[in-house]
């Protein structure tokens, strides 16, 4: 058995520093990489991906809506053409840093469009398509077909720090039951789903995603302890860390 851990670094704007992406890359596998556009300054994403290449660690990216007041968790109805141009801006740019870019991954508000947004989905696929990268998402969700469609390698995402809907979604961050922040718990949910597929929503009902990769929260605090925790709980069960890409 192997699963892929993937998590969000490279999240720092200048003097604001945002988790310990150090800490976290020693621990992960994939890393989803932002491109300035929900976060992060072009030293921040150099450091980053060169503490990846050192650790051995694929590098994602990480793609959002331009909306770096709002952290990129805030839907932005811009059009097709408007959102592919702004999507191969951001993996462009994070090329030009490293060569070593393996995968396109949305973010936040984007990220949750892609599921059902057909226009949005497309735009994604259309902008990885320009560079032949695969595309990390939700299991089931349109971002992915479309991918799969386009000749693509489509990446099926779980998540270990946020709670599921009854219907595979996520729960939105400001209803009760969107983090799941207790570690003990987290790294149970992990191995649940990396050896038998399962994960269980908020109304207990039980999910059979099928997932490729497990992503952790680089944002939430102590992200590398909970990543190292993770990763001694997959390790103990016999399940190999290893990157997809």
């Amino acid at each position: 058995m192997r699963i892929d851990l993937n998590a969000d670094v490279g999240e720092s704007f200048g003097r604001w520093r945002l988790g310990d992406d150090e800490a976290l890359l020693a621990q992960i596998s994939s890393a989803n990489v932002a491109c300035g556009f929900h976060a992060g300054d072009p030293l921040t994403l150099t450091t980053t991906c060169r503490i990846a290449r050192e650790r051995g660690v694929a590098i994602g990216a990480q793609v959002s809506y331009r909306d770096l007041a709002g952290f990129g968790r805030r839907f932005i109805d811009a059009t097709h053409d408007e959102l592919r141009a702004d999507v191969v801006y951001q993996i462009g740019a994070l090329q030009g840093i490293s060569r070593a870019v393996a995968y396109v991954k949305p973010h936040g508000a984007l990220y949750h469009a892609t599921i059902s947004n057909e226009a949005h989905a497309a735009a994604v696929v259309d902008a990885a398509a320009r560079f032949g990268l695969p595309l990390l998402g939700l299991p089931g969700s349109l971002l992915l077909r479309l991918a799969v469609d386009r000749g693509l390698r489509a990446i099926r995402e779980g998540f270990a720090d946020r709670g599921y809907l009854p219907d595979g979604r996520l729960v939105p961050r400001d209803q009760p039951g969107a983090l799941v922040t207790d570690a003990d718990a987290v790294a149970a949910r992990v191995v649940r789903l990396a050896t038998t597929g399962e994960i269980e929503a908020v109304d207990g009902t039980v999910l059979r995603p099928r997932v490729d990769s497990v992503c952790l929260h680089g944002d939430t605090p102590g992200a590398a302890q909970l990543a190292a925790r993770v990763r001694d709980a997959l390790t103990t069960a016999g399940v190999e860390v290893a990157s997809f890409a």
